[in-house]
């Protein structure tokens, strides 16, 4: 059969196959689930580096995705949309190396500000994850792609599917242990609940809370308001007590959340790492390249990523 296989159908996976076949690849992917089962369907998706190493590489890679997604917000059919909102800092040295890939930001108005607290205003892409996980699935199958669901156990397992030319391991939490040479992957788990939207547009983050981690994160239909980042935890079923310490922070930014009926509620383990790992993986019969390791970030570098994997296949 030849071409490429990539092994993932989340975001990462979806998006690389994207880029792989828009240069002209034959593309396949595998994957034991696809995205709206796997973290990528409940992550809150507002573009922003969480939960990742701030590399030159990251940041690159936010920008490009930046870009992609603002020519996105233009067809209402992708689901992206372009929001105003606010990132706060509790620190005296906030990191804002960010900000590199955000053509517009300034300072937010203390007034308007938690005590001790400093901010950065800005626009970035939000993504509603049903509409776009559907949209970038049938833009891939469009271009030809085919989606195979199943169990992929080991590299030499998804060699012998179609006998790719190339594959590219881009499935998540399991691509380390697929690859079997890489001891610095983890999960972070993240827990999301879901309130109804009274009419807010504009999202929070709140990574400095002394209470914890705090987000609120406006869609179309509801308010996804996390969150957690326990790092290391495997533990997938959504925990009542965490769930009112959520619900007591994001109240507390957000007053208007006060009295919102909950409509779901969601875990999520964040593929995390050292580093993200973009690279060639050596030690194989033919290409091997890893694309994983993006913590809360999936969203945020998924199009940066997905056209440097294109790149080493170029």
């Amino acid at each position: 059969m030849g071409g490429v296989t990539v092994v993932g159908a989340g975001v990462i996976g979806l998006s690389v196959a994207h880029e792989l076949a828009t240069a002209g690849h034959q593309v396949r992917i595998l994957a034991a689930q696809e995205a709206p089962a796997s973290v990528s369907g409940v992550a809150a998706a507002i573009w922003f580096p969480h939960d990742v190493s701030r590399s030159t590489e990251v940041i690159d890679s936010s920008e490009v995705t930046y870009r992609r997604f603002r020519q996105l917000a233009d067809d209402p059919a992708t689901g992206v949309h372009m929001r105003a909102g606010t990132v706060l800092s509790r620190r005296p040295d906030p990191d804002t190396s960010w900000t590199r890939a955000v053509p517009h930001h300034e300072p937010a108005d203390p007034a308007r500000l938690p005590a001790g607290a400093t901010g950065v205003r800005c626009t970035v892409p939000l993504i509603q994850t049903d509409v776009y996980l559907s949209w970038l699935r049938a833009r891939v199958l469009d271009l030809g792609v085919r989606i195979d669901t199943a169990e992929v156990r080991s590299i030499p397992d998804a060699l012998r599917h179609g006998a790719p030319d190339a594959l590219v391991v881009a499935a998540g939490l399991r691509s380390a242990a697929l690859l079997g040479d890489d001891d610095e992957a983890f999960p972070i788990r993240g827990q999301v609940v879901r309130l109804a939207n009274p009419g807010l547009t504009e999202w929070i983050t709140d990574e400095d809370n002394p209470d914890g981690l705090a987000y609120v994160v406006p869609r179309r239909h509801d308010i996804v308001c996390g969150g957690t980042g326990e790092a290391g935890s495997w533990d997938r079923q959504p925990d009542p007590r965490i769930e009112a310490g959520i619900l007591r922070r994001v109240r507390a930014l957000v007053p208007e959340l006060a009295g919102q009926p909950i409509l779901s509620r969601a875990v999520g383990l964040r593929p995390a790492r050292s580093s993200v790992r973009v690279e060639a993986v050596p030690g194989h019969d033919r290409p091997v390249f890893a694309c994983y390791g993006h913590g809360g970030a999936g969203f945020t570098l998924s199009w940066g990523d997905a056209a440097r994997i294109a790149a080493f296949l170029s």
